[in-house]
């Protein structure tokens, strides 16, 4: 009984995010703009509103060294950006290549720090956006109108929810991935995975905290992004 009222409450969220989607789809489309056009410049209007940390913080100076370590210890050189903010957002990557984080994590462990981090890094070198674009452009292949879009979302959101769990644990074996190389013990890595609050409930967007633990337990070390298609079986 109790997972299914965790399934029931899962698929009212995906509904809502559906609803939420197809208003989002026509309000932000315009004159022929395909469906990746109309992400990108929406994506690119919430980063251009979210306020930045002081650019000569300590907060700011610890993240980006922090960021930079990362890049260095992975061999990152495709073009990725870290812009530190103020605000609620915690962390989040955004068109593809722009990683954003709340200065309010200088404030964690260097490893929390590294694992926030690199997750977010992971959705960027495994070409999430890209994927997650593909998705959208199945469904919406010519101009955003919502003659279309409405008859869609239903489908469209179910696949999209999908994947963005599948991209979500594929980061969280990226980043556990890295700190493991660079010295940190898996446990250690999901006992601090639950103390910065892992333990959440399922959204459209993101598995259950409890899967995400599951998935950091027996993800493969030399292969990250395999435990994505295990978890997918189990979703």
């Amino acid at each position: 009984m109790a997972s299914a009222s965790v399934g029931l409450a899962v698929e009212r969220c995906v509904m809502r995010w559906i609803v939420l989607l197809a208003f989002f789809l026509c309000a932000h489309a315009s004159g022929d703009e395909g469906i990746v056009e109309v992400l990108l410049r929406s994506q690119q209007s919430r980063l251009d509103a979210l306020p930045l940390a002081p650019p000569d913080s300590d907060a700011v100076r610890t993240l980006q060294s922090a960021f930079s370590e990362l890049l260095h210890f992975n061999g990152v050189d495709q073009p990725v950006e870290l812009r530190v903010i103020e605000g609620e957002t915690v962390a989040e990557t955004l068109r593809g290549r722009v990683v954003v984080a709340n200065a309010a994590l200088a404030q964690q462990p260097h490893a929390a720090q590294l694992f926030i981090l690199a997750h977010e890094l992971g959705h960027v070198v495994q070409g999430h956006q890209e994927e997650m674009g593909a998705v959208f452009q199945k469904w919406v292949p010519g101009a955003v109108v919502q003659e279309h879009t409405d008859a869609v979302a239903p489908m469209l959101g179910r696949e999209a929810s999908g994947l963005a769990h599948r991209q979500e644990f594929s980061a969280d074996a990226y980043a556990l991935r890295t700190l493991c190389a660079m010295g940190y013990e898996r446990d250690d890595v999901v006992a601090m995975f639950l103390r910065m609050g892992g333990m959440h409930q399922a959204t459209a967007t993101h598995p259950a905290g409890a899967k995400r633990v599951m998935a950091l337990r027996v993800a493969p070390l030399d292969e990250a992004p395999a435990v994505a298609s295990v978890l997918a079986r189990a979703h």
